[in-house]
Formats: C-alpha cells, structure tokens, sequence
C-alpha cells in the first residue's frame, strides 16, 4: 500500500524556534528513511510557511553560508482553502501555481504557535490527521500553572505555587512580591508560564526581593503570564516519557543531573552536546537511580497526568523528587518533547523507526475515533425565524426609544 504524504511543521515564532528545527529534521530525516514521502514546512519566525525539499536538510540551517533567504518568493506557499478538505493542500505564491498535499501533520513545534493547540486547531479544522495532543490537551499542558491546577483537582502531588499576569504586576507588584513571600517558601523558581526548554525561568534565594522583582521582569518579557512555585530542596530532576491514545506505554526514567542551580537552556542543549538531546554523558541517567517500588510509582504518576490533561500520542512528564524522603511532585508536562526525547526511548528499547510509525498509527486512530463523532446538529430555529416580524418589533421598540 502507498505510504501517506507525511508534512513536517517545525520552525515558527516562538523563543524555541531553533530546538524546533532540531526536532522536525531529525523527524523529516526518520520518515525518509521509512520510506515516507515527506513534505517539509518551514515557518519563518515573521510567520511564512516554506516548503521545499532543500528546507529537510539541517545544514541549511546551520551552514552560515546558506542563509535562507525570506524574500525570495519561491519557497513561499499559502493554504489553498478550496481544495484542503480531508487534507492540506499548499499552493506556491507566484504565477507557477506549483501545489503540495500533505495528508497527515506531523507537528514538530515547540512553545508558542504550534505546541500549544493554535496549529492543531488548523488541522483539525481541515479535517486533518496529525501526531501527539489534541488542541485542550496542548492549551492545558503549555500553560504550566492550568497543568498544575488539573493535577491539584485530580489528587497529583505538586508543589506550591501562584500566578500572575503582568497586568497584575503592572497594578502592583509589591503585593505580588509579598505574596511569594508569603504563600510560598525556600527557594523559588520563576518562569514564563507558556515557554519550555528552560527558557526565562530563574531560581531566587530566599530573601532576595531585588533578584525577585528582576527575575520577574525577565520571565515577562517572555509571557504575559507567570508562575512562581516552591523548589524541592534536596532535589533530583525526573522525566517520564509516555505514548499512547487509551493504552499507554511509559518509558524507563531519566535523571537529570546539573552542575548549575537549575536544569537550564545551556545544560539542556549546549553542555556537552546537550541532556535533552541525549549527547550529554554526564548529564543524563538512564536508568534514574531509584528503587523498583518509587520507579513504578512515579511511572503510573506520570500515565495519571497524561490522562488528567487530556494527552494523547506523545507527552513527556517532568517529576522533583526529594532524595532525602523520595516524596516526588509532578513538576510539567510537555505535549511534544525536543527531539521526541528519542535517547529515553531508545534506552527503553523503541527505537526511533518504531516510534515514528507508533506516532503515526496513533494520529490515525485518533483521527478515525473522531469521524465517528457527529458535531453536527439539525436545528429548525432558522426555518421558524420570521426575520421580517424580529426586524418590525425591533424598529418598533427603537421608534417608541424616540
């Protein structure tokens, strides 16, 4: 049977950007290998969609010889509305006309746009198959205070914390200031509540208001929205990774270990080749060092979270754990990890041709359980509407207004 053109979205406006190319090459270059046609789309951080078969190189984007050009018009492609029924059809701007259909999306955005449900509400509008969370599922793990809400009212442990939007810091920020104080103790971690990949979050000592209010202002340079949580003292930092729609698969655990106050962009993805990326030798434990009963625990924790919010294909879930009393918290979800944290499968014994045709073959059962849904519904309001008589009263009582 021929294989389904398969169209890798990576790239887009968000801080994360560059590990979102990382992701969607290393994803364009697994398919191909499969034997998966492949339609690269690149969306230019001022928002143009490019597609190109030059655009599923990464050296294109790493030689600094080969700049891409976003004022040359032969990449660039708009939706064809008309035609993207059942799938997205791409035509190319110019008088070429030249077109491009892609019928399942494989998403490999990181961050604002594109992990956060605003593109996958594009494909499910189009009707589209695509891989990993649907569109709450992706608004719910992204916006890292509703995630810990969910896990608050679904009985998962996580630690403290408030948010605040900068109008409220805007208002006053000294009684947000006293309210970290306050509400939440030891040392406090700040970040942007939509961003990932370490970026803007800061770990503040007890005490320091000046580093506060900073830190602060940081992370609201890259959001509107803020979270400040309490830290674990003694802390290992944990990560499950999980597949699955109904029946769910949880990889072994990840230790993280940092040599810096927080697991940060430069640990994550420039210290020795990068911890996310699976590089770092020093950085990452695979196994996590912990007993069989607290590796359980934390693993049927983690498919808890998965299904609270609503996952479905891939997710990771990120755990504190206290080494003194081993009490762990779920920490954050992501709904599409950097580079499919394909090390952590790998080491769990899936290799990254089988979890690219799992991902797949989940969007497909995903997509089919839904056309089974009818979202329609007959209504007779508009047939018994007399618009002539709505439109008298309504003239009738402006007239008697005077």
């Amino acid at each position: 049977m021929e294989k389904k053109n398969i169209g890798v979205f990576f790239g887009s406006g968000s801080p994360e950007h560059d590990v979102s190319i990382i992701t969607g090459e290393m994803v364009i270059s697994g398919l191909r290998k499969l034997g998966y046609p492949v339609t690269p789309v690149y969306i230019t951080k001022t928002g143009r969609w490019m597609i190109g078969e030059d655009l599923g190189s990464l050296k294109l984007f790493t030689d600094p010889y080969k700049k891409i050009d976003e004022e040359k018009k032969f990449f660039e492609y708009y939706i064809d509305l008309e035609a993207s029924v059942g799938k997205l059809v791409f035509r190319r701007k110019g008088l070429a006309g030249k077109t491009a259909a892609v019928d399942i999306a494989f998403p490999a955005l990181h961050g604002s746009y594109g992990e956060d449900g605003t593109i996958q509400g594009l494909f499910e509008m189009f009707g589209v198959p695509y891989v990993g969370c649907d569109v709450p599922s992706s608004a719910i793990a992204m916006d890292k205070a509703l995630a810990k809400i969910v896990m608050q009212q679904h009985g998962i442990p996580t630690t403290k914390f408030i948010y605040f939007y900068k109008t409220d810091w805007n208002r006053d920020r000294q009684a947000i200031i006293s309210r970290v104080k306050t509400e939440l103790s030891g040392p406090v971690f700040v970040k942007p509540v939509h961003l990932g990949s370490s970026i803007g979050i800061a770990k503040i000592k007890p005490g320091d208001d000046k580093d506060l209010e900073f830190r602060i202002e940081v992370a609201l340079h890259y959001d509107n929205k803020v979270l400040a949580e309490e830290g674990v003292q003694d802390v290992m930092d944990v990560t499950c990774c999980l597949t699955g729609n109904e029946i769910l698969r949880a990889s072994r655990l990840q230790e993280s270990v940092f040599s810096s106050e927080l697991f940060d962009f430069e640990e994550k993805y420039l210290k020795e080749g990068g911890a996310q990326l699976g590089k770092s030798q020093s950085g990452v434990v695979i196994p996590a060092r912990l007993d069989e009963a607290v590796t359980s625990a934390i693993q049927e924790t983690a498919r808890e979270v998965y299904r609270a919010v609503g996952c479905s294909g891939i997710a990771r879930v990120d755990f504190l754990l206290d080494k003194q009393t081993n009490k762990f918290y779920a920490n954050e979800v992501n709904p599409l990890p950097g580079t499919l944290y394909h090390h952590l499968w790998k080491a769990s014994g899936v290799d990254m041709g089988q979890l690219l045709e799992e991902l797949i073959s989940l969007a497909e059962e995903k997509h089919k359980q839904k056309r089974g849904v009818n979202f329609t519904f007959e209504s007779n309001i508009l047939k018994q509407l007399n618009s002539q008589k709505l439109g008298g009263k309504l003239r009738k009582k402006t007239d008697e207004r005077g």
